[in-house]
């Protein structure tokens, strides 16, 4: 019911979950400055849930998952130093125990030279924002004052003068005032003033209200930008710096192109990927061989449970692995609906961050996965090189798994594929599509889950000998008498912290990678997209993206900070809508081959082209020389005649002419109403077109 590191509000008072026990758990108070770990009774706080009184809450310090201090900075060697320091104590089994805490401090005093007053402050802060290593950041976002508005009284703000004479001015609210004025009048038109103008005519205004005032002490330039910087925002002054009419045409954005060492569920998981022993066909042309698919599994260690997989043809790599990751650390119940299994959150409870993950050194390596690490306290543990036994539950379970259909599949692979005589090459029987496959695999996962008995799996002495080794009881049993591990997180911020980053460009155009364009509201807001020489914006940005989705990219706008903004597709890279980022690849190389071929065409049809034009110009001149009687006069005034003459000739020669036959014979004309003469003249619409509407 609950889960470590969940933040509930009981009694109007928030709480931390720390620790799940049993029939107990461990929770700290988050507002009390003096506050320690208590340990509360399960059944009390369900009782209390019942009446409403306890309820979830969001966490208030979620935004620590997202910083990254920088390597060599104060900020991330005061963290690491302070977890250093508190480290035995909060990660001693017995830290909610005051007699076990207190000698545990008495330890690190003995040992470092701290105070009591620093490490139970460290402590509580640990546990109080969400026990990982950032809730010891130092809250340097609270120090000087950022966003607030300073108020100059007898000083002037700023560096004092060190060339120019006099003090200078302090800014107040009537200055402040006629700033407004300035700019308003003559830089927020669209008259093309230049701020050093606006800044003149500023000055012409203040005289008028402060004369003989002398010019050193007039508010400077500098002084009128910095207030039209901080009060004016870029896309309001971009867009009344110019007319609505060229706003629309040359400013605006464009829019229109464009896992004997767990203590229990969740202590660690282990994942590794193999190559199925099956050759598939494709979902859409069941007569195309797609070849052998990669199986990515994780596995938690204590109940044997398959908490994720990956099914598909990426190279055991990165980006495969963290599809596997992704979804064991999510809830499946959608997953599986859209494969035909219908089932609920408690078939499948693995859901949250473990503890620990146990991987080979090839894919689990690099920034991404650090991340995993500093931002949401997730242990990296990776095997020795050809060490496969290191993670002996996860590699075991291919076998069984492939078990469940190598003995009936079509296009299993059986030996070699050199043939013998009269042999049939067993690539040619496949028959399975990949959807089909993952089918298969889902259903073989759900059962051992739910339902397969582990006879060989090693009991520990607590464990009761009525308990079914099944990995769903196993996991029940370990939730409930053992300390669970999982714990909550964004699946957002998780998802989007693994995925691989690039450096992406920035222009009017918009965002940039691998020459897709993308677009956001947040980028629009902030001005980077708008035609102008005023528009400033970062030549470069860090960008996370999806190999297998190409409609929509992540940018980070913050440096060492892992907020980040959803972009999607510009009309002008529409073509890749649906499209994965191997797909934009091909696509793109298909069309520099076409280009370059189209290339030497059109050289060549250039060349034959200008020699056309140049002999043609060659038998002209050489036809026209010498060949007039006329004097220069007389060929420049008879321009207009000759022009008469060419225009006329033109429009006989262009004349329609109908064929209208050689028949005498006139058409005999037969009149409906004899005794009415009839008007046969061009109707006359006028009263029709002006009348008013009745």
């Amino acid at each position: 019911m609950f889960q470590i590191n969940e933040v509930v509000e009981y009694n109007e008072v928030p709480f931390r979950v720390l620790m799940l026990m049993s029939d107990h758990l461990i929770w700290i108070s988050l507002d009390d400055t003096s506050a320690f770990p208590q340990l509360v009774n399960k059944k009390e706080l369900q009782i209390a849930v019942d009446e409403e009184v306890l309820t979830r809450m969001d966490d208030p310090y979620s935004e620590l998952a997202f910083q990254t201090p920088e390597e060599g900075t104060i900020a991330k060697t005061k963290r690491d130093n302070n977890y250093q320091l508190i480290k035995p104590l909060v990660e001693s089994p017995e830290f909610y125990l005051a007699k076990s805490r207190s000698a545990i401090i008495n330890q690190i005093i003995e040992k470092q030279g701290s105070t009591k007053q620093t490490l139970y402050r460290l402590a509580r802060r640990y546990w109080q924002r969400g026990q990982t290593q950032n809730a010891l950041l130092p809250d340097y976002k609270n120090s000087g004052a950022k966003g607030k508005k300073r108020i100059a009284t007898n000083k002037k703000l700023g560096r004092p003068r060190k060339y120019m004479p006099g003090t200078g001015a302090i800014i107040d609210s009537f200055i402040e005032r006629l700033f407004r004025i300035a700019i308003d009048k003559y830089l927020l038109t669209d008259k093309g003033y230049s701020f050093p103008y606006a800044h003149r005519r500023f000055k012409s205004l203040y005289e008028n209200h402060f004369p003989n005032t002398p010019e050193e002490e007039i508010p400077t330039n500098w002084q009128m930008m910095h207030f039209y910087k901080r009060e004016y925002q870029q896309v309001n002054r971009i867009q009344k710096q110019v007319s609505r009419i060229e706003y629309n045409k040359d400013v605006k954005p464009l829019s229109s192109t464009a896992n004997t060492q767990v203590l229990g569920p969740g202590s660690r998981y282990e994942i590794d990927a193999t190559i199925a022993d099956i050759y598939l066909v494709s979902d859409s042309d069941r007569a195309n061989i797609v070849g052998r698919p990669v199986i990515y599994m994780v596995k938690d260690v204590f109940s044997r449970m398959v908490t994720g997989f990956y099914v598909g043809f990426e190279n055991a790599s990165y980006i495969a692995a963290i599809q596997s990751l992704a979804m064991a650390m999510t809830d499946k119940v959608e997953f599986c609906r859209e494969y035909g299994f219908e089932i609920t959150s408690e078939d499948w409870p693995s859901v949250g961050l473990p503890d620990a993950i146990l991987a080979d050194r090839g894919e689990i390596l690099g920034y991404q996965i650090e991340s995993l690490e500093s931002n949401f306290s997730i242990r990296i543990e990776n095997t020795p090189p050809y060490r496969g036994d290191a993670k002996g539950i996860v590699e075991r379970s291919f076998k069984t798994l492939q078990a469940d259909f190598t003995p009936f599949a079509p296009g299993v692979v059986t030996g070699t594929k050199i043939k013998k005589r009269g042999d049939k090459d067993y690539r040619l029987d496949a028959k399975l599509t990949i959807c089909e496959f993952k089918e298969i695999i889902l259903s073989s996962i759900l059962y051992h889950n739910q339902f397969a008995v582990l006879e060989k799996y090693d009991r520990d002495v607590d464990m009761p000998s009525d308990l079914p080794l099944v990995p769903k009881e196993l996991w029940q049993w370990g939730l409930q008498h053992r300390t669970g591990r999982l714990r909550t997180a964004s699946y957002d911020a998780l998802r989007v912290s693994l995925l691989p980053r690039i450096k992406a460009t920035l222009s009017d155009l918009g965002i940039c990678i691998y020459g897709v364009y993308y677009t956001s509201v947040e980028i629009v807001q902030q001005g980077w997209l708008h035609r102008s020489s005023e528009a400033r914006r970062p030549e470069k940005l860090n960008a996370a993206y999806d190999p297998a989705s190409a409609d929509h990219i992540y940018i980070f706008p913050e440096k060492n900070s892992t907020k980040y903004w959803i972009c999607k597709l510009t009309p002008r890279s529409r073509e890749f809508e649906g499209a994965s980022f191997w797909d934009v690849w091909l696509v793109q190389e298909t069309q520099k081959q076409t280009m370059a071929k189209s290339k030497l065409v059109a050289e060549q049809k250039k060349r034959e082209h200008e020699e056309f034009v140049a002999s043609k110009i060659k038998q002209a001149v050489k036809k026209s020389s010498d060949t007039s009687h006329l004097s220069n006069a007389e060929r420049i005034s008879s321009i207009n005649d000759n022009k008469r003459k060419i225009k006329a000739l033109e429009r006989q020669e262009n004349a329609y002419r109908p064929d209208i036959g050689t028949k005498d014979k006139k058409a005999e004309v037969i009149h409906l109403n004899e005794h009415v003469e009839e008007d046969y003249s061009y109707p006359d619409h006028i009263d029709e077109l002006f009348s008013e509407d009745d």
